[in-house]
């Protein structure tokens, strides 16, 4: 059994007995982590679906439609409710499209029952429509459930129903699922007597010994009322631990409102709720270790407040976010950074001959930017590998490799394969992460969190300045233990310090990137542009721009735009440059110059005071100056304030892009 210790967590435990129903009552601090087989985790199709469940004394309908709210970020194709009424009766309602369509539904109805489950969906087996929008019955009607992941194997699963009579309303594997638990708690009828918990309880453990793939479920019986099963394998669950009432979530941000203690499932948990109690075991019937943890954000955190988009609101919080990353971790004695959560001695560090940093998405282009920083400040070989790839590939990794693995929700099913592989193979794994008490950071031997506060935006802002941030960190304190002076790291430390200021100046260009947005909003597509540390800007200029808006954008390096890239340039197709004032600036303006030579549009972001820019570009940005491996936390806000006001222009919904889901927790 390993420990983790990650830096900045406050973690409490229960003690428990795999029989014993107990009371929520906090008995020691530890933290444990269960060691998983990775070879059983597997499933097919990207996406992720939102789960709340409620069992208490109150009315459930209000809990679970708030809970939705807070979790439609994570899977907006459709959406349900079923809750059990006093009159023992599933009332179950769900219908395709956004969560306001199911509020209509509902509309004034008395939906009455102090046990219910709820889901929304973003579809991986089968289209988005009424039918297969979760909850899903069993055959009998009986048995209602959620479910977020993929069973593999569930068209076997269900033509061996079929020829047994069952009847299927959908096309997921969801309902299949349903089905399969359903027929074995019929065929166990009167094998537990007469307490049907333990009969669904039992039934769900049979079932799940059948499935492959990854799950996060939450079921309800009419023969259990006041009663909820959850089980988790591949996909996250959280237990959420309120006073005469407990909660079943995909994300604590659903039940933040009600409770900050939060029990994050660890696979092949299963857990047993009631509203005054909880139990929690293996799937197998063994004992589980876990822990209660503290939600570290409040209600209000997860709230819009004033702003008419979560991405704006995260965009605008990342003077606090990058402050939060570094705060307690700056060392003006030692000119350096702290990160005691890396659970590594000086020796251990010291004796760190390769890094390898693995990401998705946006933290693989925080990884990009963290490879130049640790090369530049270390002097360390670093090679950053997309999550995806890594996990599948036999990358040759020398015994004193170490290997971080990077992630905003801790969850995402592609880095946490990786962290799995690469600790299978022996090696030290460290986890940058946002999510306290996520699988990453509970699987991980030490890192570090982002303190960036819920991020609920599909779009990653604050995100990836607060990663970028702790890579910067990392590399200071690993520069620092090799080869640069004690004035080097003094002037990182000062320019670290001023970042939240700085970032505030850069806030204040919004009315005028908004105006560049609404020039340029007809465009077809756009280049973004960089070189050395700011080539990961680039990238994740193009990627906020594609995602929210829908249009072409790709990143390149600035040098790379004669080996292909110029024939992409056009007088319609505006080109963005990131070329602050810096060692490669005369390279970038050769780029630029090349560009309008063929009458591109050029959008330039630079450094205050640089106003070479101005007789060549045709829009120029200007962001405080800093030292060059800092650039991009400033460089990379004018980029995502560009694609919100492009998009918004453009009438998408900048929260909840087409296609896309927060995180990617099946494969």
């Amino acid at each position: 059994m390993a420990s983790v210790l990650f830096e900045g967590v406050l973690n409490r435990t229960f003690d428990i007995s795999p029989t014993a129903l107990l009371k929520n009552s906090i008995i020691k601090s530890k933290y444990f982590v269960t060691k998983v087989d990775n070879s059983k985790i597997s499933a097919s199709i990207a996406g992720m679906c939102g789960i709340i469940a409620y069992v208490g004394k109150e009315n459930a309908m209000p809990y679970l439609l708030d809970g939705l709210k807070k979790l439609e970020y994570r899977g907006y194709d459709s959406s349900g409710i079923a809750v059990l009424s006093g009159e023992g009766d599933i009332d179950l309602q769900k219908c395709a499209g956004r969560l306001e369509n199911l509020r209509r539904q509902i509309g004034e109805l008395a939906h009455i029952g102090n046990c219910g489950i709820s889901h929304t969906r973003w579809a991986t087996h089968g289209e988005a429509s009424d039918d297969n929008a979760h909850p899903h019955f069993d055959q009998s009607g009986k048995l209602v459930l959620v479910h977020n992941g993929v069973i593999e194997n569930y068209q076997k699963i269900r033509d061996d129903l079929e020829n047994k009579g069952h009847q299927f309303r959908s096309q997921t594997d969801s309902e299949v699922l349903s089905h399969l638990i359903g027929s074995a708690y019929d065929d166990k009828a009167g094998s537990n007597g007469n307490n049907n918990e333990e009969q669904l309880v039992a039934a769900v453990r049979e079932a799940l010994k059948q499935v492959t793939g990854t799950y996060g479920i939450a079921v309800m019986h009419v023969d259990a009322p006041g009663f909820l099963v959850g089980a988790r394998l591949g996909s996250p669950l959280i237990v959420g631990l309120g006073k005469g009432e407990n909660f079943l979530a995909s994300d604590v941000s659903a039940v933040v409102a009600h409770t900050s203690d939060a029990i994050y499932l660890n696979d092949y948990d299963l857990v047993c709720l009631k509203g005054e109690e909880f139990k929690v075991e293996r799937i197998d019937g063994g004992v589980a270790d876990f822990q209660v943890s503290q939600v570290e954000f409040s209600a209000e955190d997860v709230e819009l407040g004033d702003y008419p988009h979560y991405m704006l609101k995260e965009i605008y919080e990342q003077a606090e976010s990058v402050e939060n990353a570094f705060r307690g971790r700056l060392s003006d004695e030692e000119a350096s950074a702290k990160l005691g959560g890396l659970q590594m001695t000086p020796q251990e560090l010291r004796d760190v001959d390769r890094i390898v940093l693995v990401g998705c998405g946006t933290a693989c282009h925080a990884a990009m930017a963290g490879e130049h920083l640790i090369e530049a400040l270390a002097r360390i070989p670093t090679e950053v590998e997309i999550s995806s790839e890594f996990r599948y590939r036999n990358v040759p990794m020398d015994k004193n490799t170490l290997v971080f693995v990077i992630s905003q929700s801790g969850e995402t099913i592609d880095s946490l394969g990786a962290l799995r592989e690469a600790k299978r193979k022996g090696f030290r794994v460290l986890g940058i992460v946002n999510a306290v008490g996520s699988t990453i950071a509970r699987e991980s031997d030490g890192g570090a969190y982002m303190h960036c506060g819920p991020e609920i935006g599909v779009a990653a802002t604050k995100s990836f300045t607060s990663q970028y941030t702790l890579l910067t960190l990392l590399a200071l304190l690993l520069g620092r233990m090799r080869d640069m002076s004690v004035s080097d790291g003094q002037e990182i430390l000062a320019e670290i310090r001023a970042l939240p200021d700085k970032i505030r100046e850069v806030l204040k260009l919004n009315d005028r990137i908004k105006e560049i947005a609404l020039k340029y909003v007809d465009a077809p597509g756009m280049l973004y542009l960089g070189r050395q540390f700011n080539y990961s800007t680039a990238l994740e200029g193009a990627l906020k721009m594609k995602e929210i808006s829908y249009i072409f954008a790709s990143g390149h390096a600035s040098a790379e735009l004669k080996h292909g890239v110029i024939a992409l340039v056009s007088e319609d197709l505006p080109s963005v440059f990131v070329a602050p004032e810096d060692s490669v600036f005369k390279k970038n303006m050769s780029s630029i110059e090349e560009v309008k030579a063929r009458k591109g549009p050029v959008i330039a972001i630079t450094t205050e005071g640089n106003d070479v820019l101005e007789r060549i570009a045709d829009d120029v940005i200007y962001v405080p100056k800093t030292i060059e491996c800092l650039n991009p936390i400033l460089s990379v806000i004018p980029l995502q304030l560009l694609s919100y006001h492009f998009a918004v222009a453009r009438g998408c919904d900048v929260d909840k892009p087409r296609n896309l889901a927060k995180s990617v927790t099946v494969e």
